[in-house]
């Protein structure tokens, strides 16, 4: 089969793309596909309509704007080129954590308590944007910007003067903001795999910072993962109902990540849906993986074979 990675990208997360498509490129070539790389950029339409012709399948290792929000997903449906993950809906509906978690939330699937709002380029609003938060949240509170991935951006903020910084630092990355309570608890993520969609593991994430970072996720040393997570019984199987739920609720698709935090009383929320989880040496997906006995290239075997053209097919006059 023809293959063509999508890497790279013009997210905040091209780096560890790069490492992710690499890693895909490498598996694919082992299970004896012919792959082309390609690495994304402002060319990127020009890029995709070049493939058509070619690539039998997409194999989308993008993570973040412009690759993992449905943007490139529905070129390839205007292409044709049958892709991986999930299609355009479900990608831009996960990538905005506040849409994503009104969703959840009316699936029953509890997410933190928060305020969203857009940061105006001249800060006018700001001072009513502290208002409701410290009305509606409170200290300690978490800022992030609404669509970015890897805790660019986030901020957690103890007081209003953090609050006001974190806002600012947000912003930078997307005029909407999402703030939400700090949770303190136990990091778990829970992997979603497959074209019949199946929970691997409960993966327990114990960053060295006090939260999950982008440092602590892309330095080797700096988190310890344990997997399977040291859990009672029935609350890895919570975990992973909701996180099934999540992924479903969403109308992802292949692959997902679906992490949460487990405060002190064993309540769990869900922080966010990845639709295109890392596959990089440090990644979650692949550990959790393997401790179901899957190896890396079983993995991505099975996210090639759920490859498909989401949208209907086109009808001729």
């Amino acid at each position: 089969m023809k293959v063509a990675v999508l890497m790279g990208g013009m997210s905040s997360e091209r780096e560890v793309s790069l490492r992710s498509g690499r890693a895909v490129a490498d598996a694919l070539r082992k299970l004896g596909h012919e792959v082309r790389e390609v690495d994304l950029g402002e060319d990127a339409v020009l890029s995709l309509h070049g493939l058509k012709g070619w690539a039998d399948v997409a194999f989308v290792c993008l993570h973040g704007r412009w690759g993992e929000d449905g943007t490139v997903q529905g070129t390839l449906e205007l292409l044709g080129i049958p892709y991986t993950g999930s299609g355009v809906l479900a990608s831009s509906l996960a990538m905005s954590k506040s849409t994503a978690k009104e969703v959840l939330a009316a699936k029953g699937v509890p997410v933190p308590r928060g305020v969203t709002g857009r940061v105006e380029g001249d800060g006018g609003n700001r001072e009513t944007l502290l208002e409701e938060v410290e009305r509606e949240v409170g200290y300690p509170c978490i800022v992030k910007p609404d669509r970015e991935g890897s805790t660019v951006g986030t901020v957690v903020a103890n007081d209003r003067e953090e609050l006001a910084r974190g806002l600012e630092e947000a912003s930078l990355y997307d005029e909407m903001v999402v703030v939400e309570e700090f949770i303190r608890g136990r990091e778990l993520t829970v992997g979603i795999l497959g074209l019949h969609p199946r929970p691997l593991p409960v993966l327990e994430v114990i960053p060295s910072h006090r939260i999950y970072d982008y440092q602590c996720k892309y330095t080797p040393g700096r988190t310890r993962y344990l997997v399977p997570a040291p859990l009672p019984g029935e609350v890895a199987a919570r975990l992973q109902e909701l996180a099934l739920r999540a992924h479903r609720a969403l109308g992802c698709e292949g692959i997902s990540r679906v992490d949460f935090i487990l405060d002190g009383e064993g309540r769990a929320f869900c922080l966010e849906v990845n639709t295109i989880p890392g596959m990089t040496e440090l990644s979650l997906v692949p550990k959790a993986a393997q401790a179901a006995g899957l190896g890396f290239e079983e993995v991505v075997a099975e996210v090639l074979s759920s490859a498909r053209l989401k949208l209907p097919a086109r009808r001729g006059n």
